[in-house]
């Protein structure tokens, strides 16, 4: 009589934890590229008081904002809000090349 013998499911059992790992992974990183958390990340910061972000690290406002928050609350005169306002346009404008010195 012939009989097989039968040793076990043998070493590519393991390639089934790894798969399913490979899956959870690519989902968590689908859902994490496309946005389904709410448009942001949770390597982004957190939307400040006004809903907006200045794009500044650490919560910091750009120096261009502030001079416009003191220029609204009445703090600094036209003059020396345009005056202000053209120094730091070289260093901080939107087509600044060496950015914050």
């Amino acid at each position: 009589m012939n009989t097989l013998a039968y040793d076990g499911p043998g070493p590519w059992i393991l390639f089934f934890p790894l798969i399913w790992a490979a899956v959870v992974f690519g989902g968590i990183t689908l859902l994490r590229r496309t946005g389904l958390r709410g448009h942001r990340g949770p390597w982004q910061p957190r939307p400040m008081h006004g809903g907006t972000h200045s794009g500044m690290h650490g919560g910091e406002q750009s120096p261009i904002a502030v001079l416009g928050r003191r220029f609204a609350a009445g703090e600094i005169d036209e003059d020396e809000y345009w005056r202000r306002l053209s120094v730091l346009d070289e260093q901080f404008g939107p087509h600044s090349k060496g950015g914050a010195a």
